[in-house]
């Protein structure tokens, strides 16, 4: 349990700083019964999580990977998802026993400038994650019904509506709908390999780690070598802001706080879930990347863009004999399916992070159209400024990546910081040193291949 002056502090204070007060506590969970049945009641907050990893950001260089390098990097996708699992893990068990999101955890150890600068690095994060979400909804939404662009992202920007009527009926609903939309990019995305008959020997020796995702070696065509697509995998997979909603929304459970053998559970449970629902994001992305290798290997520059990949998908040159129209429009659903789970999640991020940095107390609905507003200014002016050009803003969606390089040593630091810590944790709860020790060590690696991520997409502009 957390030292007492801090449990002091939070219960004081607990009616103005519960993270996402509103739904906080609020899902009852069964004291008896059998383990499916709990699992059932804490399942949800997994799959809000696991829509990060399968956002619109990912799929570019999911798709590109397999594209370019046919099956290789299924290995990259693996440990990426290894990684999230423990990430998510520590980000759930903190909300769990502290009852404190990251955000609040990392504003109370701080002075007030220092959460300030913090939360606008974050802000800055959440940003780039939302905008490569609001292109990816609306080009599916030009895509699919010809709108034009401008139209396209103003449409996104109902997600607010909806998630706000999604609140009135409860946290429950807001569950419900994800996973439903994430089943459907499942389904869509399983159909589509299925009928691509990709090479099952070479796709499971894919999984097995090579030292030739390191090669730094342009590909044939001046396309990204085999580096640069392994650090565009893990930068587009690892995103901070994931962090910050885990440690808010797994508070949404109703727990005893005075039971110790309940809070253990309710570890237990959380765990079980985004495991359940991160490895559903393992097999989508490794569905992206089996579909890029086996319709479109060979054809890596005819594929960078969503726009691309649509047409690419009703063309027999590229496709074979498997295109057609049905296959791209398929694509596009998967596409705006995956834009709206990330805007929703995404909005319900910005009123974590702006409530835990900076304890600011608004009307929820303000909150909450100031940080889609915040998400959706750049894109309309990319959009004007570019008269909708595709293109253009698939370029402002790779750049977008750079924020989230930058910011993740200040989202994973706390984080493992605080896990890591018997002070913050209690002697029951906090991680073993193996854990720690592995932590680190991932930190260390994230943070070293973000920047020379971060790096190849600036140089080429100087």
């Amino acid at each position: 349990m957390v030292e007492a002056n801090e449990k002091r502090h939070l219960i004081e204070d607990a009616e103005n700083e519960l993270s996402l007060d509103e739904v906080n506590g609020t899902i009852e969970t069964p004291k008896t019964g059998s383990f499916w049945h709990k699992l059932a009641a804490f399942s949800g907050p997994g799959a809000l999580v696991a829509v990060g990893y399968m956002d619109p950001g990912n799929w570019v260089t999911s798709v590109g990977g397999g594209a370019q390098y046919h099956y290789v990097l299924l290995s990259i996708v693996l440990i990426s998802s290894l990684i999230a699992m423990l990430l998510q893990y520590m980000a759930g068990k903190l909300g769990i026993v502290t009852q404190e999101d990251l955000a609040q955890a990392t504003r109370d150890r701080t002075t007030k400038t220092g959460g300030i600068i913090l939360w606008f690095i974050t802000e800055l994060a959440l940003m780039a994650t939302d905008i490569a979400e609001v292109i990816g909804g609306a080009i599916a939404l030009h895509l699919l019904f010809g709108w034009s662009m401008i139209a396209s992202v103003l449409t996104t920007a109902l997600d607010v509506v909806l998630l706000l009527l999604l609140m009135k009926f409860g946290f429950r609903k807001i569950e419900a709908i994800v996973m439903t939309l994430i089943l459907t990019i499942l389904v869509i995305f399983t159909y589509l390999v299925v009928l691509s008959q990709p090479d099952l020997s070479a796709m499971f020796a894919g999984y097995l780690p090579k030292l030739q995702v390191l090669d730094n070696t342009p590909a044939v065509g001046g396309g990204d070598s085999r580096l640069m697509m392994t650090l565009g995998i893990i930068g587009a997979t690892v995103m901070p802001h994931n962090l910050y909603l885990h440690s808010s929304i797994s508070q949404t459970r109703k727990v005893d706080r005075d039971d110790q053998q309940e809070l253990k559970e309710a570890v237990k449970f959380t765990a079980w879930d985004s495991n359940i629902q991160l490895t559903l994001a393992f097999i989508i992305n490794s569905l992206l990347l089996v579909l890029g290798a086996s319709l479109f290997y060979g054809h890596a520059d005819q594929v960078g863009t969503f726009g691309a990949m649509y047409h690419a998908l009703q063309d027999n040159t590229i496709a074979g004999a498997v295109a057609s129209p049905v296959l791209s429009t398929l694509f596009a659903v998967a596409l705006l399916a995956s834009g709206q789970n990330s805007t929703i999640t995404g909005t319900l991020t910005g009123e974590v992070i702006m409530q835990g940095f900076l304890h600011l107390k608004v009307p929820m609905w303000l909150r909450r159209v100031v940080t889609r507003g915040l998400a959706l200014a750049p894109v309309i002016a990319f959009t004007l400024i570019y008269g909708g050009n595709e293109n253009k803003l698939d370029q402002l969606l790779i750049y977008s990546q750079v924020f989230l390089s930058v910011a993740l040593p200040f989202a994973m630091a706390p984080l493992i910081y605080f896990t890591s810590s018997k002070k913050v944790m209690g002697e029951e709860f906090v991680n073993p040193k193996w854990m720690t020790v592995v932590a680190w060590i991932i930190f260390a690696i994230l943070t070293v291949l973000n920047l020379q991520l971060c790096w190849g997409i600036i140089a080429p502009l100087f």
